[in-house]
Parts: structure tokens; C-alpha cells; sequence
């Protein structure tokens, strides 16, 4: 989608997509990826995510990427930290102890903007954009990080007649034919959840498959 559509979700707090609590799938595979205390994880379209406190806490140094001013400001206020903010050319850096979110449009970003990232946790990235810009998302992060940083990842899918996204259906055909060429993918879980996700029954679904993959670098021969 593309960045008006979000303003204006957040700017109408029309944000169903935010959790107030902890992923469940981010606590119970994030050990699965085995990094490093220190490594720098990268978390787009990271909107309020609790999880960037939850990866702090864990003793990394968290860069989150967010289109919304409006979310961006929410989120340090709401944790009670401080940050602060420097203009770039990219986007705007709101700079904490172990958080910096940068406030911006992920597709116009550089490793400049970013720097070396070790892994990336990607919940509500993916899902969020429409089939035709989900190939070039997976194509800019390969920009971003290298092809050595691990991925977990978590994707939703359901009949698409059904409901328009977002969030979108990706199917784990998909997920492979998107990572498949650079990573190993593995998938980790998958769960129907429409009996824990009221507001998608309500809009028609009857089935709502949530998926966690992770994408390692391939093994060498």
C-alpha cells in the first residue's frame, strides 16, 4: 500500500493490526535463529510493535521502519522512553538507547539509513503490502541485509474472495518462490486462528491460516 494509505489509518486509529501484547510466535521461535547478543535486528513497517521492546529486552539493538509519524511518536510515548530525532535525507531518525525507528518509506531507504543488519523479524510487513509490491519489498530488503542475516517471519492466508486485504492472503507457495532463491526456508508453525480473531469472522472469512517461517542461509554441500 502506498503511504497515504497509512497515514491515514493511523492518523484515524484505524489500526486492528496492532497487538497489545507480545507476539506469541516472536517468544516461542525467536531461539530458533540463534543470534548473537548485540546483533542488530531490523523490523519493517514496525508501526507501535510492543515486540521492538520485547527484542531490546532480549539485549539487541533494534531498528524499526515506519511510514507513520503519528505511530513512530505513539510508540516512544506510550513505552516511556526517550529519543532523539535527527532529519535525513530518507526519512527522520528518532534515535533511543537500544530502539531507533526510522520514520520514513522502507523503499527509499539505503544501507546508509539502516547500517549492518544481522536479522530481520518480519510479522506484519509482508502481509501488509498487495501481490504486485510484495516481490519488490523482498527485492529492497535484499538491498538492506545481507543474504547471510537469518528471517523469521509471519504471514497470514485465507480465501481471498472473501476479504480484501489488508492484511493480505500469502501462500506458502508464495513464501517460496519470494525466498527460496536466496534462503532456506523452513516453516516453523501453522494454525488455523479465525476462532481467536473475531473482527476476521466478521468479515466473512471461515478460515484464517497463520504461518511462522524461518529463512536461513542454505547450507553448503
Amino acid at each position: 500500500m502506498e503511504p497515504d494509505f497509512w497515514h491515514e489509518r493511523w492518523e484515524n486509529n484505524l489500526i486492528g493490526f496492532h497487538l497489545d501484547e507480545i507476539n506469541p510466535h516472536l517468544r516461542a521461535h525467536w531461539h530458533s535463529l540463534a543470534v548473537r547478543p548485540g546483533a542488530r535486528v531490523l523490523v519493517p513497517l514496525c508501526g507501535k510493535s510492543l515486540d521492538l521492546v520485547w527484542l531490546a529486552g532480549q539485549g539487541y539493538e533494534v531498528i524499526g521502519v515506519e511510514v507513520s509519524p503519528r505511530a513512530v511518536k505513539d510508540f516512544f510515548a506510550e513505552n516511556h522512553l526517550r529519543a532523539t530525532r535527527i532529519e535525513n535525507q530518507h526519512c527522520d531518525i528518532w534515535r533511543g538507547e537500544s530502539i531507533t525507528l526510522l520514520c520514513g518509506d522502507l523503499f527509499a531507504l539505503t544501507t546508509q539509513d539502516t547500517g549492518q543488519i544481522d536479522v530481520v523479524y518480519d510479522r506484519a510487513s509482508l502481509i501488509a503490502l498487495p501481490s504486485d509490491m510484495r516481490r519488490r519489498y523482498v527485492q529492497t530488503l535484499n538491498t538492506l541485509v545481507s543474504m547471510s542475516a537469518p528471517h523469521l517471519l509471519i504471514t497470514l492466508d485465507y480465501d481471498p474472495a472473501k476479504m480484501d486485504g489488508p492484511p493480505f492472503a500469502v501462500t506458502d507457495t508464495e513464501i517460496r518462490e519470494l525466498y527460496e532463491q536466496h534462503y532456506q526456508v523452513d516453516r516453523l508453525e501453522s494454525e488455523d486462528v479465525l476462532a481467536q480473531n473475531e473482527r476476521f469472522r466478521k468479515r466473512g472469512l471461515d478460515w484464517l491460516q497463520e504461518s511462522v517461517f524461518r529463512l536461513t542461509p542454505p547450507k553448503k554441500a
